[in-house]
């Protein structure tokens, strides 16, 4: 019995490991446009810089990533990592992970090579 019970044990810390190293991998990039909320994939094109800023400083809208490979669109968990005079009005690549909810984390954007 103590044997199960240590191979249990053993089981369940491995299981654990393995679990949170995952977790730390899921780190991704993607090449795609920062748009809003309300024109999501209409937003992918250099002249919408300003109507993004509007929309998001004056009227509610959130900022979104706008995958370039299918025009998915992924609301941006953490909105401050936006700076839009730098990241909007170009593709842009984004490192971050895909929550389990369907947000995106952005860990870094820097403008796409080309």
């Amino acid at each position: 019995m103590k044997r199960a019970i240590r191979v249990l044990g053993l089981l369940s810390v491995l299981f654990a490991t393995i679990s949170l190293a995952s977790y730390a991998d899921d780190k991704a990039s993607w090449t795609g446009w920062i748009s809003d909320s309300h024109c999501g994939a209409k937003g992918m094109s250099a002249g919408h810089k300003a109507c993004a800023q509007t929309c998001v400083k004056s009227n509610g809208a959130t900022w979104v990533f706008v995958n370039a490979k299918d025009s998915k669109i992924y609301p941006i968990k953490n909105q401050d990592a936006i700076n839009a005079d730098k990241d909007l009005g170009h593709q842009v690549t984004l490192t971050g992970r895909v929550n389990t909810d369907g947000t995106m984390s952005v860990d870094s954007l820097v403008e796409a090579k080309m």
